[in-house]
């Protein structure tokens, strides 16, 4: 049975991070575990997703608690995709952010990821129903 549990970034063992982010081959995360932990460190909120003692999934959200909400690393293991527990884990992610109005993330252009995030209610900036907006991004 799957259990979905808001965590501290100090409840998570970086082992079992590090190769949740290895199998989804996240490479840019576990090239740099120093960084990753700042990363979940700085987070607003960390949802993990566990089947027994194995660390299934993991999302966090970055966010001023009033105008922005950023969903951040949604990410399941391969062998447990396709059974809720993204949904789950966003869902419990975004549970103390319903007064934020802008609810924003950064995904790949790939098929199932737009399917998914679409099902969630997510729509692309380039398509969004409530007038023009514009998504600039700068990777350094």
């Amino acid at each position: 049975m799957i259990s979905i549990e808001v965590v501290q970034a100090e409840d998570l063992a970086l082992d079992d991070v590090l190769a949740l982010y290895g199998a989804v081959q996240w490479t840019a995360y576990t090239r740099d575990p120093g960084n990753l932990t700042r990363a979940l460190k700085g987070s607003s909120t960390i949802v993990a997703a566990r089947d027994g003692l194995v660390l299934a999934g993991l999302a966090r959200v970055i966010s001023d608690d009033a105008s922005i909400c950023y969903l951040q690393d949604v990410l399941v293991l391969p062998s447990h995709q396709g059974r809720g527990i993204g949904r789950a884990l966003v869902e419990r992610a975004l549970e103390p952010y319903p007064h934020v109005r802008q609810k924003v993330l950064i995904t790949d252009d790939e098929p199932r990821q737009t399917a998914f995030y679409e099902a969630l209610g997510y729509a692309r900036a380039d398509e969004f129903r409530g007038g023009a907006v514009r998504a600039f991004v700068r990777f350094d």
